[in-house]
């Protein structure tokens, strides 16, 4: 297996979501109508994918194959507990299930 450095790119628009590209490649093979939600990258790090290697939301193996099979990978936020949108919630609406 030979060594491939991994680009990381955060996005502006949105907390949490990450682009990983080959840093050898960089953004060209990212489709334009991605990386206009995405908003304009910003370089977060490079880092070696090595064997056995894993991030908190995808296997290292299946990093590798997202990137060189379609050049990129997506890292999409964590999705929200259903309790914590209730912090959001503007009404009195999130006590209403709370009994006295």
């Amino acid at each position: 297996m030979s060594l491939l450095i991994c680009a990381v790119y955060k996005s502006r628009k949105r907390d949490e979501m990450y682009l990983y590209v080959n840093k050898v490649d960089g953004l060209k093979k990212v489709p334009a109508a991605l990386l206009e939600l995405f908003g304009t990258p910003v370089h977060a790090m490079d880092m070696p994918l090595k064997e056995g290697r894993d991030l908190a939301q995808i296997t290292g193996e299946k990093l590798r194959e997202e990137l060189l099979s379609k050049g990129f990978y997506l890292q999409m936020p964590p999705q929200k507990e259903d309790y914590l949108l209730d912090l959001y919630n503007p009404d009195d609406s999130k006590y209403r299930d709370i009994r006295s």
